[in-house]
């Protein structure tokens, strides 16, 4: 810190008694001239080797590429979005096909089931049916049996009365009576 203000120092001292410096110069041009010139030299270089326009060229073509990738880009968000519609539409389908399958499953469901109860109350008829005719041939077979038995007890029982109450003159005399009413 010393060091830069004992310069700024001798600087203020130099200008005070008029101690003029001796600029520079080559070939009787100043740096600025110089540095100047070697700029111009440089551009007349760059225009004459066509820099801007290979630069432009460049820029054009960078920009050629962004709009190509834009429209690429613009593309596929379109496709994109047709896909989204295309998948939305199809989920909409498959949820309207879902549940006319389940409303139709629901007729089925109720169709068997009136099917079932009816073709049950049909068993049970039948069944009853069947049921009713086997009561009335067992009651049939059990009263005609009891016929039999009673006919066989009432044949048993008149042979029983016959035997008894009839002997051989008492034949002789019914079969002269069946004889006289021939």
């Amino acid at each position: 810190m010393a060091d830069l203000s004992a310069l700024v120092l001798l600087a203020a001292e130099a200008a005070e008694h008029g101690a003029e410096h001796a600029e520079p110069s080559a070939l009787g041009m100043s740096p600025t001239a110089w540095v100047a010139l070697s700029m111009l030299v440089l551009i007349a270089i760059a225009v004459w080797a066509k820099v801007p326009a290979m630069l432009t060229g460049m820029l054009d073509s960078g920009i050629a590429d962004i709009r190509k990738q834009l429209d690429e880009a613009k593309a596929l968000r379109a496709e994109a979005e047709a896909l989204r519609k295309e998948y939305a539409d199809k989920i909409a389908n498959a949820e309207k096909d879902a549940a006319a399958m389940k409303a139709a499953a629901d007729a089925e469901a109720k169709q068997i089931l009136a099917r079932a109860k009816s073709d049950a109350e049909a068993l049970i008829v039948r069944r009853g049916k069947s049921a009713e005719d086997k009561i009335a041939s067992a009651e049939l077979a059990v009263v005609t049996e009891l016929r039999a038995m009673a006919a066989d007890a009432a044949a048993t029982a008149a042979r029983g009365l016959i035997a008894s109450g009839h002997n051989a003159s008492a034949d002789k005399k019914l079969v002269d009576q069946a004889i006289g009413s021939l």
